[in-house]
């Protein structure tokens, strides 16, 4: 899986290398040529901003956990009183689990020279694919943003 993720990151670097050689008026042209540039462009888009907080996302399910555990430790009477916020975490840790494996799944799963023969499925592959990004990285935000709140809230 870490070799996915490693080549995911050096065939886009590799993409993102060449694009900046190409200049335009002494400046670099980064705007999408065709409808299937851009949808790779926002993959990659989605791509990043995903793998950018799977380090948040791993720390704040650790704490998460943690408090979980703390919880568990406490006295019956107390674990009583604290069941609802127990639940709501629990929730939250399979919704961070969630987005970690949809994310990793995603990743190799994407092939980025898919139908690159055929213009058209190219372009209805990629739309899927930019949707499937998408729905990951909100996944990511959206359960990393729950656990956020939880972990502020007083119980």
């Amino acid at each position: 899986m870490k070799k996915n993720i490693l080549l995911f990151a050096l065939l886009f670097a590799i993409v993102a290398c060449k694009n900046a050689d190409k200049k335009h008026d002494g400046h670099t042209n980064n705007e999408p040529k065709t409808l299937a540039d851009s949808l790779m462009k926002d993959i990659d888009d989605g791509h990043m901003v995903g793998m950018s907080k799977i380090g948040k996302l791993h720390t704040t399910r650790k704490e998460v956990q943690r408090v979980i555990d703390s919880l568990s430790n406490l006295p019956s009477k107390s674990q009583q009183s604290t069941a609802l916020y127990l639940d709501q975490l629990k929730a939250v840790i399979k919704d961070l689990d969630y987005a970690d494996f949809a994310m990793d799944k995603w990743m190799t799963e994407f092939e980025m020279d898919s139908t690159v023969n055929n213009m058209e499925l190219r372009i209805s592959y990629l739309a899927d694919e930019k949707l499937k990004v998408n729905n990951v990285k909100v996944a990511m935000l959206g359960s990393m943003q729950k656990a956020d709140s939880l972990l502020k809230a007083k119980f």
